[in-house]
């Protein structure tokens, strides 16, 4: 049991003989555990040098191990759902070496990734989608007459979402060929590991009981009524001693739960349900962190550490989150109407003080993004004022509701969008880089884009003042540390603000920054002496700010965080064009590319958004020197 990340590398003699699953299936069941030991040991060695999410996977060392040394792997599917647990997969399918360096530009990516690895069958980041893709893998192999398997391993978490139990449902009337594995680490479904129940699992999953099953059923299916008694008898008989009777309902035959760190039992469970067929659910109990007592004891806080490499700031700045948190409660005080909703996103999004402070009005919808928004489109209804704190990347899946349920009913409803942007070393599976363009085209929408912890402040506070819907939009981390002191105070809606006037006659170049970019604007102005203006809305976008800069300057320069395609600098050209108006526009945003993970700054750099990205663009036009 280890208390602090290990400075050395442990050794691994058993874990270095392997590089890919086909040398752990040569192991014997002796070895397997000693490999646990080892794995569990890199692990926390490994994610001490990189940083990265760590509690997760060390919950499922045993399972890992267990999944590659019964299925045949990479010709059996392995999926993994969100992925936070598949570092120890990564480790045993040839990434070993290479996993200090995850989350860098230099190493793996932080989620399974099709295009690194034939073992990562399906790219993953967002949550709940395991049992749908694990399906379609099932029903491919079924129409090509394949013997493969299919697994999909999803948390308690996970499996709240909506999408799982779609997925369930079609799973257990398609009588797909498939394994669910249910990861319970938070003792929310079950506690209900005993040696009963463990020797009930083991008889259920065996080839005698289920022969005994089919054959009893032929012959008892010939009179229905003895058929139904006989089912109905065998599932109160399970539902004493298992929770599964909701996924037996769905069609599939449960088994457990049974505890994830006995690797014997897993190993001999699933090399039961190995030789079964049809849709088999298998409930195991892990505790996350294991083996790491800080993770244990604290799991959440432990769910992503940083390197132990990482330079800590020099002085430490509120984050965007922070910010929203503070004004969140501030403005609770004053309005009683107001409530904070999040699908489970409260320590993320820095709701920890309101939900304790404000119980009554705090509502953590699990992970279910669709339900966050209609819930708070349905509270908007009676006359209640909701603010859905969401990241941009899970807004997406919520977007028909947003639509729908939201703007088309013009209700009135504040979305605080966080991690707007590129997000740094979780990857493209996590960028917030299409609000802008998958809200602007949505009637009775107001957007906005503080570009400083000020602005977030007071820009959260006139969409809140707003009669309908709106979105604030803020990237992940730090800003500038402008001083978030003083009143609330509502912007002039639709209206920017001119923060740098050029002093030149001619030549002259007027930088349009939305959000966040208005920093690099501001030294890039500097150098060149442009004018830089602050947008701060993108709808309704101010026309007469655009207008009056266009008349006056020879070049406009949009730099956003957003995909460029859509984005705010669209909405610019979108206001001259209307107008009639002839000139130069150069448009600065994410390209139409996925950007990979790396560190924000090269990020940034990758995108053509930073200083040096704005400086090229007005000397393509002006080839001036400083």
């Amino acid at each position: 049991m280890f208390t602090e990340f290990p400075l050395t590398r442990p050794d691994t003699p058993l874990l270095d003989l392997i590089d890919s699953p086909a040398d752990l299936r040569e192991f014997s069941a002796a070895q397997l555990a000693p490999l646990c030991k080892e794995l569990r040991e890199f692990l926390i060695y490994s994610v001490g040098q990189s940083g990265g999410h760590f509690g997760a996977g060390l919950g499922v060392v045993e399972l890992t191990v267990a999944l590659h040394h019964v299925f045949n792997t990479p010709d059996d599917r392995i999926v993994w759902d969100v992925g936070h647990q598949a570092y120890p997969h990564k480790i045993l399918t040839g990434r070993r070496e290479a996993l200090p360096k995850i989350r860098s530009v230099a190493g793996p990516a932080a989620f399974p990734l099709r295009s690194e690895s034939e073992y990562d069958t399906f790219g993953v980041g967002h949550s709940s989608t395991s049992i749908s893709a694990a399906l379609g893998m099932a029903l491919a192999f079924r129409q090509q007459k394949l013997e493969n398997q299919s697994v999909a391993i999803i948390g308690d978490g996970a499996i709240s979402a909506g999408m799982a139990f779609e997925a369930l449902n079609h799973a257990g009337h398609e009588k797909a060929n498939m394994l669910v594995i249910l990861n319970d680490n938070d003792m929310s479904i079950s506690n209900n590991v005993g040696a009963l129940n463990k020797y009930f699992t083991r008889i259920w999953s065996s080839q005698t009981y289920s022969a005994m099953r089919q054959g009893s059923k032929k012959v008892l299916e010939k009179i229905p009524a003895a058929w139904e008694f006989a089912r109905r008898t065998e599932e109160h008989m399970k539902g004493m001693v298992a929770p599964g009777t909701l996924f037996e309902e769905l069609g599939f035959n449960y088994y457990g739960p049974i505890d994830g760190h006995d690797l014997n039992e897993l190993v001999a469970t699933l090399e039961n349900l190995k030789k079964l067929s049809g849709p088999r659910f298998l409930h195991i109990v892990t505790r996350k962190g294991k083996g790491f007592t800080p993770a244990e004891e604290e799991p959440i806080k432990y769910h992503a550490v940083k390197s132990l490499n990482a330079k800590a700031p020099a002085i430490k700045k509120p984050t965007y989150s922070n910010v929203f948190g503070n004004w969140l409660c501030d403005v609770a005080a004053e309005d009683e109407r107001l409530v904070g909703i999040t699908p489970a996103m409260r320590e993320g999004s820095d709701m920890i003080r309101f939900s304790e402070e404000y119980p009554e009005r705090y509502y953590d919808v699990a992970i279910a993004e669709q339900h966050a928004v209609t819930l708070a489109a349905g509270l908007a209804c009676e006359g209640v004022k909701p603010v859905v704190a969401i990241y941009s990347t899970f807004l997406q899946r919520g977007y028909d509701q947003l639509i729908h349920d939201v703007a088309l009913q013009n209700l009135d409803v504040l979305f605080a969008i966080d991690r707007a942007g590129l997000v740094g070393e979780d990857g493209p599976t996590h960028h917030g880089a299409y609000d802008l363009s998958y809200m602007r085209c949505i009637p009775n929408m107001v957007i906005m884009t503080p570009s400083d912890e000020q602005e977030c402040r007071q820009l959260l506070y006139t969409g809140y003042k707003h009669q309908g819907p709106a979105a604030v939009r803020y990237p992940r981390g730090s800003g500038c540390g402008a001083d978030t002191s003083g009143p609330l105070v509502e912007r002039p809606l639709g209206k920017g603000i001119v923060r740098r006037e050029s002093s030149l006659t001619e030549k002259r170049v007027a930088i349009l920054a939305f959000g966040a970019p208005l920093s690099a604007a501001m030294n890039v102005a500097d150098v060149v002496d442009a004018t830089v203006a602050d947008m701060r809305f993108v709808k309704p976008i101010d026309d007469a700010l655009i207008l009056e800069l266009a008349q006056t300057h020879d070049v406009l320069v949009t730099v956003e965080e957003n995909a460029r395609m859509g984005g705010a600098g669209s909405a610019v050209l979108e206001v001259l064009a209307g107008e009639g108006l002839a000139v130069k526009v150069e448009m600065l945003g994410i390209p139409d590319r996925y950007i990979e993970h790396d560190s924000p700054f090269q990020q940034h750099l990758d995108a053509g958004i930073d200083e040096s990205a704005i400086l090229a663009v007005i000397r393509k036009h002006f080839p001036i020197s400083v």
